[in-house]
């Protein structure tokens, strides 16, 4: 029998010690001051690890020291001064972000005392927590583990940046950066719930940028029940002790038991975090697939349609009644495109060789899970060189060759060998020379791996994780 050695944080979990309901433990408490006024000043919350959830927050004045530098005592006499509502502000516009940046332009709706030199006070700690990105179009779904139920942060309909939810789009879709519409619609209907599916759309949230390609962004945790209570905590401040009930994934990761087949080896089962991703196939909709931490491993994918109720929205009942449609070879795809990588964006388009249903209408459907990962990097022409402990042996998750960004591997390059970042080929070259060594070097090259864009200075990504060699039964 095989003694895996266990993290520290999954013999915790699995022997449940002095575990508290419904505590989420704060990785760092920061205090944000601005001064005021300066329509300008920016009031900047950010979290290194983890999402902002706001614990108070002050416009006004409370003592005479803060922001007093140059000014005269009858504008800092007053110390009881705040603007009712500002805390809910805060936490409207920040809550489950990782950075949330505002002026005191937003917070000063009136003034609470005239004549008094104000300023803006933050508290805010960050909270451990899944991110989860929907791009208009697509549905995506909350979910925690049984004993679990998930609990909000916040939640944003809108744009911030150029390249989430952008593949393929039209430029003019995504250039509007100032679009961002906190909601609290996801938290509505899904605190409390151990699964929620949620849609990302205009006639959920409304249009916060008429003609911008949208996407959803969440930021929730799951929390445990309180036996004392019929209701979930959603602070860490009970004294109930309780022992969340460890699903059986977990259970039998913790004692060695979960073996995985296929391959030869002895893995256990432990993604960080599971997500299901469905995109209606209408033109060029955007599916992302994305982890916070570790790579992504496709499970399973659906191009077709199994019920009448998935996108159905605004369809005739003829192209909702096939519900045994499915194309053959969409998680093979999928798992080729994606698998190893941090985020992978595409559209039905890479999976629609076909039609597997003649007047149906079709979406795609994904579930991938997240797991921890070794990545690495090789500069064409250098050498990758994946090791694992003497009794381990390597697993690769996937391996790309080409290049995604401007940066990577650019030193001294021209410019334009490294423009063209719409050049990567996943390859499947490195697991067949790898999987099952304990250490393994691969050259990054066009011999070994094809030239995917002549004129290009290319590299390879691999994703890999080092596994126990399974044990061989008596035949």
């Amino acid at each position: 029998m095989l003694r895996l050695r266990l993290s520290t944080t999954l013999l915790l979990a699995a022997t449940c010690l002095l575990f508290r309901a419904g505590s989420s433990v704060a990785m760092s408490t920061e205090r944000v001051v601005t001064c005021s006024p300066g329509s300008h000043n920016v009031h900047r919350l950010s979290c290194a690890s983890g999402v902002i959830s706001v614990q108070t927050a002050l416009y006004g004045r409370a003592d005479t020291e803060t922001c007093s530098d140059g000014r005269p005592p009858q504008q800092l006499a007053n110390t009881k001064c705040s603007q009712p509502g500002t805390v809910d502000v805060l936490r409207k516009r920040c809550d489950g972000m990782s950075v949330c940046e505002l002026t005191t332009s937003v917070v000063r709706t009136s003034d609470p005392c005239p004549g008094t030199f104000k300023y803006l006070a933050t508290n805010y700690t960050c909270f451990p927590a899944i991110h989860l990105v929907i791009c208009e179009h697509s549905v995506g779904q909350l979910y925690c583990d049984e004993g679990q139920v998930i609990v909000v942060y916040g939640a944003d309909y809108g744009r911030r940046d150029q390249t989430t939810c952008s593949y393929q789009r039209p430029a003019s879709q995504t250039q509007n950066v100032y679009c961002l519409n906190p909601t609290s619609k996801v938290a509505e209907s899904c605190n409390g719930k151990n699964r929620c599916i949620i849609k990302a759309s205009n006639s959920v949230f409304g249009d916060p940028c008429v003609s911008t390609y949208k996407y959803l962004e969440v930021a929730y945790t799951c929390q445990c029940f309180s036996l004392n209570h019929h209701n979930f905590i959603l602070s860490g401040s009970s004294d109930t002790m309780l022992c969340c009930r460890l699903n059986a994934t977990l259970l039998l990761a913790a004692t060695g038991l979960l073996m995985i087949s296929g391959f030869s080896r002895a893995q256990p089962l432990i993604p960080l975090s599971t997500n299901t991703v469905i995109t209606c196939d209408t033109a060029d909709n955007v599916q992302r697939l994305s982890c916070e931490s570790g790579v992504i491993v496709v499970q399973r994918a659906l191009y077709g349609r199994l019920n009448r109720e998935t996108c159905s929205e605004g369809r005739p009942h003829n192209q909702l009644d096939n519900t045994h449609c499915a194309q053959k070879g969409t998680v093979d795809v999928l798992k080729k495109i994606c698998d190893g990588k941090k985020v992978c964006e595409i559209n039905a388009q890479v999976v629609r060789t076909s039609d597997p249903c003649g007047g149906i209408y079709k979406y795609l459907e994904t579930s991938y899970a997240c797991f921890p990962a070794v990545r690495t990097e090789a500069c064409e022409s250098s050498f990758a060189n994946m090791q694992c402990d003497e009794d381990r042996v390597i697993f690769v998750y996937g391996a790309d060759y080409g290049r995604r960004d401007p940066t990577t591997c650019s030193y001294r390059r021209p410019a334009a060998q490294v423009k063209n970042v719409h050049c990567s080929r996943p390859t499947t070259k490195v697991a067949e020379s790898c999987n099952g060594r304990s250490s393994c070097m691969i050259k990054a090259s066009n011999s070994v791996f094809g030239d995917p864009c002549v004129g290009t200075y290319k590299y390879l990504e691999v994703a890999y994780t080092c596994h126990f060699p399974a044990i061989q039964p008596y035949h």
